[in-house]
């Protein structure tokens, strides 16, 4: 279409007005692509077309858009980055200094999504901006990966040699377990307690380690994670919490009555039962002489405890926060029926047995109420072998995974077998 306008100005039909030249020193960061062209007749107006200033024909002639191989260099420019600091000058070109845009200039909108390229190039010295990731294998997500292909033929031999391994494994295990019963070796006491909830989450806090291990500030002012068995009679609990309010404190004898009926006590060991580091790293007594009531002096006893920590036991290397009895009940157990370890026979020579056959007395002093929570306590002699004490958990375990995997693999191998040959089509995908 062919547009055709008269060679002079008409006050009916005035001529259209390129856009003005914008000097090179004008502030705009601007690219040609962006311009929102406005005519403004404000410095002419219509009736008085002869009082136009000449306006230079320059700018008569200037076309409304730029053609297309100007904006395309004048991109390539701008792609190569910007200065950091140094903002863009008009059109591309170099920073404007500060101050107002001239009066009549063309109204100019920003976009930013325009600008992900950078600004103009920079000067010499200057650091390039760009928001072009690195050319690395990382970021260009070149990285060598390897992604299984699951075929009938990859999946099928694992199904076959879990069951195989875990099977042998689990009855070893478990006739191990079941074996534990000869009364040879060292044989351990425990004693057990059934619906007593140890993993308690209130429970398991209320305890001070920073007083079982020897604190002196903390002995005399308990951390707050003890309450309500912080303080009793206005003095300090030691040891404060519900875990040491709570200790087992029934006392187990065992007889063996041999043939003329007078009972002849079992020898029960009282130390070795507690786990080394809790013995000597976790759990110490406060710094002081060698009297351990004096090192305690300004304490009071936990509520449930018949007698105070600082005698527990006659012997001073078994006594107060170092006690293996207290110890083994501080380590929390985590299922509600659970048992810990009280004594350990030992055996005294290897041509008799530990306990030989006969008639056996326990005695207990019971001190330890179980009623109210609905509880039962126990005591089991028992020895160890390589995996442990009798449990015959493990064992099963692993006869059930071996036994289902190897139940899987033959099941997807007879549904291999059966579809493979009916459609002549490869391994099924799994």
């Amino acid at each position: 279409m062919i547009r055709v306008r008269p060679p002079f100005p008409s006050p009916f039909y005035p001529p259209p007005l390129s856009p003005p030249l914008v000097p090179p020193s004008s502030p705009s960061s601007l690219s040609p692509s962006l311009w929102r062209l406005q005519p403004t007749y404000a410095s002419c107006p219509r009736p008085l077309a002869e009082e136009c200033p000449a306006s230079s024909a320059l700018q008569r002639r200037r076309l409304w858009r730029w053609p297309w191989w100007r904006r395309r260099r004048r991109r390539q420019r701008r792609s190569s980055g910007s200065c950091q600091g140094q903002p863009a000058g008009p059109l591309g070109g170099p920073p404007a200094s500060g101050g107002a845009v001239p009066r009549g200039s063309m109204a100019m909108n920003y976009n930013a999504k325009d600008e992900v390229d950078g600004g103009p190039p920079c000067a010499p010295g200057g650091t390039a901006k760009t928001r072009r990731p690195d050319n690395t294998a990382f970021k260009q997500q070149r990285l060598p990966a390897w992604q299984p292909i699951l075929t009938a033929g990859t999946v099928l031999p694992i199904f076959f040699i879990i069951g195989l391994i875990f099977i042998p494994i689990g009855i070893g295990i478990f006739v191990t377990s079941n074996n534990i019963r000869e009364i040879e070796g060292n044989v351990f006491m425990y004693y057990g307690l059934s619906n007593f909830y140890q993993n308690h989450r209130r429970y398991v806090k209320s305890r001070d380690d920073s007083q079982l291990n020897g604190d002196s500030s903390a002995l005399l002012n308990p951390s707050k994670e003890c309450e309500p068995y912080r303080r009793n009679e206005d003095k300090p609990i030691a040891p404060c919490g519900a875990i040491a309010n709570s200790m087992f404190n029934d006392t187990l004898e065992l007889f063996l009555i041999g043939n003329d009926s007078y009972p002849v006590p079992i020898a029960l060991k009282k130390k070795g039962i507690a786990w080394w580091t809790d013995k000597n790293v976790k759990f110490r007594n406060p710094p002081g002489g060698d009297n351990l009531e004096e090192r305690f002096k300004g304490t009071t006893k936990p509520v449930n405890w018949l007698k105070p920590v600082y005698m527990l036991d006659s012997d001073p290397d078994n006594n107060g926060f170092i006690n293996e009895d207290f110890i083994v009940w501080m380590r929390t157990a985590a299922l509600p029926t659970f048992r810990k370890l009280y004594r350990l026979i030992e055996r005294k020579s290897d041509l008799h047995p530990t306990l030989p056959a006969g008639r056996y007395s326990l005695n207990i002093t019971y001190n330890y109420p179980v009623h109210y929570f609905d509880g039962r306590k126990r005591m089991i002699l028992s020895t160890i072998s390589w995996m442990g004490g009798k449990n015959p958990f493990l064992g099963i375990a692993y006869i059930a995974v071996g036994s289902i995997s190897f139940l899987l693999g033959v099941v997807l191998l007879v549904i291999n077998h059966k579809y493979r040959n009916s459609s002549n089509t490869a391994d099924i995908t799994i």
